[in-house]
């Protein structure tokens, strides 16, 4: 259960941003929440309480999911796994493309560093309409690995981010929704 106590201080640190970065999108900015320790450790151990016990490696999404996801991680005691943007990561690796409103994109994993039957967390920010994150759980799967929770900071509600993601069973956490 989501601690009321955090989501009143995280609404209270994270800055709407209209128009940004064009008209119509109301950006969430999260940076804030970096100037106070105690609030980024207390998001760190709401992330973490939701997956101790339950995953051997973390996935973190380039580049936000890396902000917590490391850190979970270490919380964890658990590996940390890259997922990069096309071309950013050295061979051997596995891809992985997705569409987007307008074109597509690749996302990559460098293989051999899950293991077969392994339960991963995959991790970002943010969740929205759930492309990136699907691609990021196809590229478990290619490796023999079990996608086996999904943590978000912020779900975005209306962009079926969420309905994506029950093609894989694998609960989903988010602390706040907009």
């Amino acid at each position: 259960m989501i601690n009321p106590d955090l989501i009143r201080k995280l609404e209270d640190t994270i800055q709407n941003v209209p128009d940004f970065p064009k008209p119509g999108i109301q950006f969430k900015d999260i940076t804030p929440i970096f100037l106070d320790p105690k609030l980024y450790e207390e998001v760190i151990q709401d992330l973490a309480n939701f997956s101790r016990g339950k995953i051997d490696a973390v996935c973190g999404i380039e580049s936000r999911g890396y902000l917590f996801g490391i850190a979970i991680a270490v919380a964890l005691e658990v590996p940390f796994v890259l997922i990069r943007k096309k071309g950013k990561l050295p061979p051997p690796f596995i891809a992985e493309k997705y569409e987007l409103e307008y074109g597509s994109e690749e996302i990559e994993m460098r293989t051999g560093q899950i293991k077969p039957g392994q339960r991963i967390l995959v991790h970002d920010d943010l969740l929205a309409t759930g492309g990136t994150t699907e691609a990021a759980a196809k590229l478990v799967q290619k490796q023999g690995a079990i996608v086996s929770q999904f943590s978000f900071l912020i779900g975005l509600k209306g962009m079926d981010g969420e309905e994506r993601l029950k093609q894989f069973n694998a609960p989903v956490h988010k602390i706040l929704e907009y």
